[in-house]
């Protein structure tokens, strides 16, 4: 009988070395819970305070309006991006440009037609345009020789 003893007393001490670790661990878990989420809410208001900026920096940007007037030498579709955008926020820097990429393209589309002059007048659209991207990389209104101010009266509606 005192083996039963002494094996029942060796399980009431084994199961309260369980509890009591039991108790240890999920103290311990709740410690690191609740650092977890002290974490958590600093990262948050980090993320929060980032994204606030973010956006601040973005208006800055898109209000300028040199984007429009690089966006808008990049293709058709960067010049109806170009537009679009620049509906949304006007700009005297993206019109510009807006107006002076259409009358270049329409230049070349119309030089395409004229034969035996059309790579003479490609070379002369691709010079107009390396100009005009220039301009807009710089952030200054420049028109392009010859016909840029004529853009501008042409297409002063965009």
């Amino acid at each position: 009988m005192s083996d039963e003893k002494n094996l029942g007393d060796d399980l009431n001490d084994m199961l309260g070395d369980a509890k009591e670790g039991a108790k240890k661990a999920a103290d311990k878990a709740g410690e690191m819970a609740d650092d977890a989420k002290e974490k958590a809410k600093e990262f948050a208001s980090e993320a929060k305070e980032t994204a606030s900026e973010f956006a601040e920096d973005a208006k800055e940007v898109l209000s300028n309006g040199k984007n429009v007037a690089i966006i808008a030498h990049i293709t058709l579709i960067g010049w109806i991006i170009a537009l679009i955008m620049n509906g949304s926020n006007k700009t005297e820097l993206g019109s510009f440009y807006i107006r002076q990429m259409l009358g270049i393209a329409l230049l070349g589309i119309v030089a395409s037609f004229i034969p035996f002059v059309n790579i003479i007048a490609w070379v002369f659209v691709l010079i107009l345009w390396v100009i005009s991207l220039l301009g807009s990389l710089s952030g200054e209104k420049k028109t392009v020789p010859l016909l840029g101010e004529h853009f501008q009266k042409w297409f002063a509606g965009l």
